[in-house]
């Protein structure tokens, strides 16, 4: 097949992203496929320029902290088109696009409704309604809770209308603190103090007005992945300092994966419950990773759900998916397959 691999984008999440495609692209054609791996936001000059396997292979890396999205676009004259030049173009001449974007239009629904709008059926991961949900945290929050599914209690904070006493007087400290609808722990801060507080405040609404604040929840933390309606093993995440924030998802060493995780065989079964449960809810397709913390009680409390995971190899996704026997590669390929399937429908 020739695949379209998206990724860049004007996203907080951006180099991460890159990351991500660059390897899914890599992976895509040692597997014999056609790809070109195209940055949405910047976009793409004439026809796609098709690798194949022995063309040589894309690179990209993560930094320790966000990427300056006024410099990317002041490098493309200042541009506000979230689109770049031939995106569209390039995903028609592709028979899949395989969308490695995180955070912003990648995930909120926007580029999915824009392909529905213009045609582009053979996608990978949720649609727009299910993408939608996901990504804004308070929305997600109200689905899980009319779902039965354990999470944290919250208020959404709008820094144009709340005074900061209402977080005190309904959630309480210790808290957590994170912007409504961005991902991979972008602005999201956990709070024991007052003065930890308006910190925390002002750094998430750095990134969006909208603020969600949750109670804590202690314990272990998980992730898990559904892939095609069937639960891969889950993983536990240690970070070795602080908690799993940007720098600790992004930069080697700084946590530790234990993948299956140490669970016993009713805690296993009810995460995968939960996680399926989750999917359903939120109206997913395809593949999803759902994350969670179990507390001291056996509760397991749902923190969010990611559409478009991390997909480098020691991503913890695919991290669950070696542990279930399929190899990065045919995993890239199986999301492929499944974007092609629903596309025909």
């Amino acid at each position: 097949m020739k695949i379209i691999v998206l990724a860049g984008g004007l996203s907080p999440e951006r180099e991460v992203s890159l990351t991500s495609g660059s390897l899914i692209a890599n992976a895509l054609m040692a597997r014999g496929h056609e790809t070109a791996l195209v940055d949405v936001y910047e976009g793409i000059a004439g026809a796609p320029v098709w690798r194949r396997l022995g063309d040589g292979d894309y690179h990209a890396s993560v930094a320790e902290t966000v990427p300056d999205l006024e410099a990317v676009k002041a490098r493309c004259g200042g541009r506000e088109a979230l689109i770049g030049p031939g995106v569209l173009e390039a995903c028609r001449a592709a028979d899949v696009v395989f969308i490695a974007l995180h955070g912003a239009m990648g995930e909120n629904g926007q580029l999915q409704a824009t392909l529905d709008n213009f045609g582009i059926k053979c996608y990978t991961g949720s649609g727009y309604i299910g993408s939608l949900l996901a990504m804004d945290k308070d929305i997600t929050k109200r689905m899980l809770t009319l779902a039965g599914v354990a999470n944290a209690p919250w208020i959404l904070f709008d820094a144009a209308h709340d005074d900061i006493a209402r977080v005190k007087a309904e959630i309480g400290l210790p808290c957590v603190v994170k912007p409504c609808s961005c991902g991979s722990s972008v602005g999201v801060s956990i709070v024991e103090t007052e003065q930890e507080l308006a910190d925390a405040m002002a750094f998430a609404r750095a990134y969006e007005p909208l603020v969600l604040v949750e109670r804590k929840i202690v314990g272990r933390e998980f992730s898990i992945g559904i892939l095609d309606g069937v639960a891969l093993p889950a993983i536990e995440i240690i970070p070795k300092s602080g908690f799993y924030d940007y720098k600790n998802k992004y930069q080697g060493g700084c946590t530790t994966e234990i993948c299956p995780a140490p669970l016993t065989a009713d805690e296993a079964e009810r995460l995968a419950d939960a996680a399926k449960r989750v999917f359903a809810a939120l109206r997913l397709d395809n593949y999803a990773r759902i994350d969670f913390i179990l507390d001291a009680e056996g509760t397991f409390w749902c923190l969010e759900a990611n559409t478009l995971p991390g997909m480098t190899p020691m991503s913890l996704m695919p991290q669950e998916a070696a542990a279930a026997g399929i190899p990065y590669g045919e995993l890239c390929d199986r999301i492929v397959q499944l974007a092609y399937a629903k596309g025909q429908h």
